[in-house]
């Protein structure tokens, strides 16, 4: 087997084509400290050594527990690891999420994230969006521009966006990223049942990413809630065939998919961030690819 495209362009920087995504290090719910201290700093210990240049996270992940384990365990950060995180929600006090799309609540969320991790700036930051928020698109884009040119955040990234945002937003300044959701379960079908999710097909902007060379960071790329398992009867046939768990065919589907896809998978379990690590090395053949992606609904 063969790596496919070991590393990806993100910005001015190239990382590794797998990143770690910080949101279940905190409780169950996204919500207070993690249910196993020592396993939460092992597997950010782990994430550097295996080579990971990506952690993802957010200052309303716990809320700021996630943040806070990431500063403890890795600070002073070695010179390859690259911290994104993103404005734009918000944790209220029944654990319940929130919106923070207006200028005044990006910039205390920026400060936020400078602060409990530690840094004078952000290497990446995503403007988070929500449907049905009251708050105009470019309002929310121009404060992230602000806090680009104060000195704040390196580079700019956007999440949960349609095509006409993405292309709205790159017609104003460069991105490096777009997250949105997108893995093997996520058809359009499934995706309409998701309350604040973009349910358009993003092949759209994948395609779009991939011309202007801005990496797309998949969220929830093993699961998608609300709307059933992750696993397809391909996907379990297929790991089956090969020995591999249905989560490493995910992701070896995900980056199959595209030369700008970067996943971010999270985890509480060493075990199953080298696993996840190790899908890396998957190669997935046509048919395999064909099936997995006709069998999304």
């Amino acid at each position: 087997m063969t790596r496919l495209g070991a590393a990806i362009r993100l910005g001015d920087r190239e990382v590794c084509r797998l990143g770690f995504g910080a949101m279940q290090l905190p409780g169950p719910g996204v919500w207070g400290q993690p249910c196993d201290p020592v396993a939460a700093r092992a597997v950010l210990r782990r994430a550097v050594e295996l080579g990971i240049h990506l952690i993802d996270t957010a200052w309303y992940y716990g809320p700021l527990v996630a943040n806070q384990w990431i500063a403890e365990t890795l600070y002073p950060y070695p010179d390859h690891l690259m911290i994104a995180t993103k404005l734009g929600g918000s944790r209220r006090s029944d654990a319940s999420w929130g919106v923070a799309l207006r200028p005044e609540q990006l910039r205390q969320g920026c400060d936020t994230d400078l602060r409990s991790l530690r840094l004078d700036r952000i290497e990446l930051v995503h403007l988070r969006w929500t449907r049905g928020t009251d708050v105009p698109f470019r309002e929310s884009l121009d404060a992230m521009l602000a806090l680009q040119a104060e000195g704040k955040l390196r580079h700019l990234g956007v999440s949960n966006v349609t095509l006409a945002q993405l292309r709205d937003a790159l017609a104003r300044t460069p991105l490096a990223s777009v997250q949105n959701l997108y893995n093997v379960a996520a058809g359009p079908r499934r995706l309409a049942r998701l309350p604040e999710a973009v349910v358009e097909d993003q092949q759209d902007v994948l395609a779009l990413c991939e011309a202007r060379g801005v990496a797309f960071l998949p969220f929830y790329p093993l699961a998608i809630p609300y709307a059933g398992p992750l696993a397809a009867p391909a996907v379990a046939a297929i790991a089956a065939r090969r020995g591999c768990s249905e989560a490493q065919i995910a992701i070896a589907w995900l980056l199959a998919r595209s030369p700008a896809m970067l996943p971010i998978p999270g985890t509480r379990s060493l075990d199953h961030l080298e696993q996840n690590w190790a899908a890396r090395t998957i190669a997935l053949d046509p048919d395999e690819i064909a099936a997995i992606t006709a069998a999304r609904a």
